[in-house]
């Protein structure tokens, strides 16, 4: 995550400078002061589809911060969370920012995600560490993919969220529309604050229908507070009434206040939408138009308001559950690295404090490798060195050499190890060489900072070949990393034609085969019998493979189950059809034996794994390819061409509906499930099928039967 040097208001600096200099007694009970600051701190973040309008959401909240005082533009690339310069030159985000700004006495530490579907795995690290997001809608686009596919993981981590439906000023904007797609694909209890006041070009403001006030604001952005017109008062009298029943209908505290009075008080509203939002029961709807300055105002409100500090939220649990920490400066350190910037000027560390606090020259330890990391600089997201941070704060920190994404750094006298996040599995991989032989040692090099920045990304050498091969997580994903070498490491790395991750499955196992594994070398001896059923996993299997044991009488004893367990995964990573990983796999232990002398771990783990390759052999596999949905906008009078490309490129067509968009051409959106190896180039192709009008977004779609390799 990148960090920015700002210029910092007063209020900024207040909120950002308590310290703790009390002690903790021996109750644990948290000193006051460090209380209040970690109250005043939200960790938030901004999620949402490709051009719903984030960085634009990001740039109006530091003007008005004031941050910045000219407001940054994405298509002038003048952004300040979009400061790389192929961010600049995609006019996407590609790599999470992160700002910090202060809003009515709190620090707003805000990070910009990307929202293309080749970057989701740094939204997943950003999401491991942020206590709440806000969620951007466009207007006209209502839920897209990626948004659908973030808020799922943003459920996974337990991240309350509020809703901002963007570019209410655009042609074809609706917000009633837009909480009624939410409401059907993402959440039951959308409950929206705004109505609008003025549609498309005409829009102006909107009503905050708790407060029963107009807030409008000029042409240059200055807000303006008033009645609620006389046009809209009916309307947002009985949107008012509506909201405060829903409300009442989630929450019993405001239920016994509507009973009562047949409707809620504004604070009674305003601290249930709090309680809602907080517990993931509500999702409170805003609306505006960030490039036009309206709405920002309250969406700050809302989001310190409604969405949670540290404080709020439960203890962070060790991964395995057994221990917690406390938000305190005054427990033991317990911070997560989430990202890691290698450059080979130097190396940072970006850390989320959740208990304790670090101060420069702390020695931590690292639990992931158990080694001791000394921290000689901390530094805040405004770039600036600090001597110390705690918990709530997200930092970075130069001096340790060996920390990885996802590692712990806690106290050495009270280690833990915090869940780490989840990378997924590249899907795309192309082979890297340097065009100059004198640059290959360098090229090796940038590949390894690469790797160590971003683990979706992975490094290998192709045992056939001798070649480096980069995997990622798509063709966008994997034309930024090269362009990131040839730009920062000064190499001329050209790639290969892409090629997907390919894996095999199984079709029909083998039942009752038998290894026995004996090996004499002078020494002492390995020796391990097995009996094995090798069978494939149901459809619809929550895991990729499955191992159990049915062994009895202490035949193969426990220590040297979990060794034979061990065998059959090493066994599965490679499969018989061409290398590639084997899933939907179950084995069953069905029986074994021991030698009094030469059995041990090592020779049932290699007992296990030659066993399941060579049972592997005896069945019948089939190759799997990556999927990918596809939806797909184009003008009516390309559809049938686009149709037909997609129908030649192995693409099934699940639906086509006419797109309701604004424009006086008619559009209609495509959704099919495309084979990924097929999408390589299909930008042009669409391109040059709708001349430069249709547009296209893809998120990962599973595995599908691969058809066999052309004679």
């Amino acid at each position: 995550m990148r960090t920015h040097t700002t210029t910092t208001n007063t209020a900024t600096a207040t909120a950002g400078t308590t310290t703790a200099r009390t002690t903790s007694t021996g109750t644990g009970t948290t000193n006051t002061a460090a209380t209040a600051g970690i109250a005043a701190v939200r960790n938030l973040g901004i999620l949402a589809h490709v051009d719903a309008g984030k960085t634009t959401v990001t740039e109006r909240i530091l003007y008005l911060t004031g941050l910045t005082h000219k407001r940054g533009e994405v298509h002038d690339g003048t952004t300040v969370t979009d400061c790389h310069p192929q961010e600049r030159e995609r006019g996407i985000t590609i790599f999470a920012a992160a700002v910090s700004c202060a809003w009515a006495g709190h620090r707003i530490n805000l990070v910009d995600t990307p929202g293309h579907v080749d970057f989701a795995a740094e939204v997943e690290r950003c999401l491991r560490v942020l206590d709440g997001a806000v969620a951007v809608f466009d207007a006209v686009a209502g839920v897209e993919p990626q948004t659908e596919s973030v808020w799922r993981r943003a459920d996974h981590h337990g991240v309350p969220r509020i809703a901002f439906v963007n570019k209410l000023d655009r042609p074809g904007a609706d917000l009633d529309t837009a909480v009624a797609a939410i409401r059907d694909r993402l959440h039951p209890h959308p409950l929206a604050v705004h109505l609008p006041i003025g549609a498309e070009d005409s829009f102006t403001g909107v009503v905050d229908l708790i407060r029963q006030r107009a807030l409008t604001w000029d042409d240059d952005g200055t807000l303006h507070e008033g009645p609620v017109p006389d046009a809209l008062r009916d309307e947002a009298t009985r949107r008012r009434h509506a909201l405060a029943e829903a409300v009442a209908e989630l929450h019993p505290g405001a239920l016994e206040e509507y009973c009562a009075h047949a409707t809620l008080s504004a604070a009674t509203l305003s601290a249930a939408l709090r309680d809602l939002t907080r517990t993931g029961e509500a999702v409170v709807v805003l609306g505006g138009s960030a490039y036009r300055n309206r709405g920002i105002e309250p969406l700050l409100d809302a989001a310190v308001a409604y969405l949670p500090s540290p404080l709020d939220l439960p203890p962070t649990r060790c991964a395995d559950g057994t221990r917690q920490r406390r938000p305190d400066p005054q427990q033991p350190l317990t911070a997560l690295a989430f990202k890691v910037t290698a450059a080979p000027t130097g190396r940072l560390t970006h850390l989320r404090l959740y208990a304790g606090t670090l101060r420069k020259g702390d020695t931590v330890l690292d639990t992931a490798t158990g080694r001791t990391e000394r921290v000689a600089r901390i530094l805040t997201l405004h770039h600036a060195e600090t001597d110390h941070a705690r918990a709530g704060d997200i930092v970075a920190v130069a001096g340790p050499k060996h920390t990885r994404v996802g590692a712990t750094l806690c106290d050495p006298d009270h280690p833990i190890a915090l869940e780490a996040p989840v990378h997924a599995e590249p899907v795309v991989t192309v082979a890297v060489e340097a065009r100059r032989t004198t640059d290959t040692d360098r090229l090796a090099a940038a590949l390894a900072r690469l790797a160590e920045e971003d683990p979706s990304l992975r490094v290998a050498t192709d045992p056939d070949t001798g070649q480096r091969t980069l995997s990622g997580q798509g063709e966008l994903h994997l034309e930024v990393a090269l362009e990131k070498i040839r730009r920062e490491a000064g190499v001329d790395a050209v790639a290969g034609r892409p090629r997907v991750a390919l894996r095999e499955t199984l079709l029909e196992g083998v039942t009752g085969f038998v290894h026995r594994h004996a090996k004499q070398d002078g020494g002492a001896g390995q020796f391990a019998h097995l009996v094995l059923d090798v069978h494939p996993l149901p459809p619809g299997a929550a895991q990729d493979f499955a191992f159990t044991s049915t062994v009895t009488g202490g035949r193969v004893p426990r220590e040297y189950v979990q060794a034979v367990e061990a065998g059959c995964r090493d066994a599965l990573t490679e499969g018989p059809l061409g290398g590639h990983p084997v899933t939907g796999v179950a084995v069953t232990l069905t029986d074994g034996a021991t030698h009094p002398q030469d059995s041990s771990d090592l020779a049932f783990r290699t007992a296990a794994r030659n066993a399941v390759r060579q049972a592997l052999k005896a069945s019948r596999l089939h190759l799997l390819e990556p999927l990918a949905e596809v939806d797909v906008t184009v003008p009516q009078d390309a559809l049938g061409t686009v149709l037909g490309d997609l129908a030649a490129h192995r693409g099934h067509i699940r639906s086509t509906d006419p797109d309701p968009g604004p424009g006086p051409t008619p559009t209609a959106r495509i959704n099919a499930l495309v084979p990924l190896a097929e999408l390589f180039g299909y930008a042009g192709r669409l391109r040059g099928r709708t001349q430069g009008r249709g547009t296209f977004t893809t998120r990962p779609a599973g595995y599908a039967p691969a058809p066999p390799p052309a004679a």
